[in-house]
């Protein structure tokens, strides 16, 4: 079935509180996609940020962010009073996320509802903790131990500690007792809110697509908690680090930094960690992306300690294996394999083996040094296109910002104008393909530019930050859009 849908991470959402959340705005924007005839609603991974803001890299696979969490809808549960947060100036603009200034702000109020849910907590607090006890307990004892540290990373707490030494965890869960319960109480709302979203966006036929990062942060519960299922050495530190090598792109390759998994040591358990992985986002979501797929191929390890990825080296993956284990345990499930990059037989052997549909995206399809398999004409129909992704630019970016040449193909392969609006033709482009599923960047549906780009990758600093301005997804353009849909028989519903 042809379907259609528009990636729009939470934090890029209106509000007037800095970031946006699982509040009113996004229930907007589930009735935005309905009206406009979408099917989909594709989300960057929710989990916490922490160093560079990066959703990417986050303290917990499994944990929510805190800063999604709606303010208002605290305020409506009796949590909170309006003038414990109407009042705080959030120090951004309403286009811009400030990161900093929530880092300084937001956790002082959430800390006052958290202290007012633990007072007298509902029956559905305790079913939580339970259902959650696989991961929960680690979390909240992992950030109470960053919180007494300092915030420094767990690499860098006390033998004892690093180590998990029972005694001197029992220790600290008597110590950190009340920080403890915040960080499982601050998970209790958000799942309590992202629940109540996910509700909604189903009832009104909307499915959210989720994300799973191939890695997980150095600095990470995931790590401290399992180091057996990392390629780590006797200091606990990691002997390689994942990256991607020197290309035509970056002469000196992408450096990561995140550990590598020990595969062996995970083939021997049957993947548990990683069907476990998948039984929850895939209970969170309606549909995952995996992304990097091709590292499940072969990844490039990089020695530790390196400053760029030029020394390193590829390595097997655990391949289909990895994928049987996952399907046995749970059953076929609605994935998408996120299979860009340096891509070799392998890895195109694997995507084949999986079933999964992989990606296009249009804006390669102009690359003069790599482009023609993502060309529109050269597509199958079980794929999915994008226009671009949290990685490039919106359209309107990138005919600002690619070389003459490439744009110059893109003038000539698509029926662009100006009176239309080049990232129309660009967007009508990708609806028009026999993919199954074609999804474009919010920024593209307003017709933003550079400034609007999500995340220039190997850079530091202004990423994660876009933000949409209130009362832009309006009736009209839900309207124009849903007349595409019918246009290229993507309309849902």
């Amino acid at each position: 079935m042809r379907a259609s849908g528009v990636l729009m991470h939470l934090s890029s959402l209106p509000s007037p509180y800095g970031v946006g959340t699982m509040g009113a705005a996004a229930r907007a924007f589930v009735d935005f996609l309905a009206a406009a005839g979408q099917r989909y609603w594709q989300l960057l991974p929710i989990c916490p940020t922490s160093y560079g803001d990066s959703p990417y890299q986050s303290f917990s696979t499994y944990a929510g962010n805190p800063y999604l969490i709606d303010l208002d809808a605290l305020a409506e549960d009796g949590l909170l009073t309006p003038e414990e947060y109407q009042t705080i100036d959030w120090e951004s603009t309403p286009d811009r996320v400030n990161y900093g200034a929530l880092y300084r702000k937001r956790w002082a109020v959430l800390r006052k509802a958290c202290d007012r849910l633990l007072q007298n907590p509902p029956p559905a607090y305790a079913d939580f903790c339970a259902d959650n006890a696989f991961w929960l307990p680690d979390y909240a004892l992992f950030m109470a131990l960053k919180d007494e540290h300092g915030g420094r990373a767990w690499t860098e707490w006390e033998p004892a500690l690093r180590r998990r030494d029972p005694a001197a965890l029992g220790a600290a869960r008597a110590r950190c007792a009340g920080a403890i319960a915040f960080w499982q109480g601050v998970q209790y709302l958000f799942f309590a809110q992202w629940r109540a979203l996910k509700d909604y966006a189903n009832g009104r036929g909307i499915r959210i697509i989720g994300d799973l990062p191939i890695y997980v942060a150095a600095d990470s519960v995931d790590v401290w908690s399992t180091p057996e299922a990392f390629q780590l050495d006797e200091n606990l530190l990691p002997t390689e680090v994942a990256g991607c090598p020197p290309d035509g792109f970056s002469a000196t390759g992408q450096l990561w930094g995140n550990p590598l998994y020990n595969w062996d040591a995970m083939a021997r358990d049957g993947y548990a960690w990683w069907v476990q992985r998948f039984r929850v986002l895939c209970r969170t979501y309606d549909v995952l992306r995996i992304d990097h797929f091709r590292g499940f191929a072969g990844y490039y390890a990089i020695p530790y300690g390196q400053t760029d990825a030029c020394g390193g080296r590829w390595r097997q993956g655990p391949g289909i294996a990895l994928f049987r284990a996952v399907e046995q345990a749970l059953g076929k499930q609605p994935i998408i394999a996120e299979d860009l990059g340096f891509l070799t037989d392998d890895v195109r052997e694997l995507l084949h083996q999986s079933g999964y549909p992989g990606m296009k995206v249009l804006e390669f399809a102009f690359d003069s040094r790599d482009g023609g398999d993502y060309l529109p004409h050269t597509y199958p129909r079980h794929c999915v296109v994008y226009t671009g992704t949290h990685d490039n630019e919106p359209i309107n970016g990138w005919f600002q910002t690619a070389p003459a040449p490439d744009i110059a193909h893109a003038l000539e392969y698509l029926p662009l104008t100006k009176e239309e609006g080049y990232h129309w033709g660009m967007m009508r482009a990708a609806w028009a393909s026999v993919a199954d599923l074609a999804v474009v960047q919010a920024q593209d549906l307003l017709g933003l530019g550079h400034e609007a780009r999500m995340n220039t990758p190997s850079t530091l600093g202004g990423n994660w930050c876009w933000r949409a301005l209130p009362g832009v997804l309006d009736e009209a353009l839900a309207a124009k859009v849903r007349r595409q849909m019918e246009l290229y028989g993507r309309l849902n519903g």
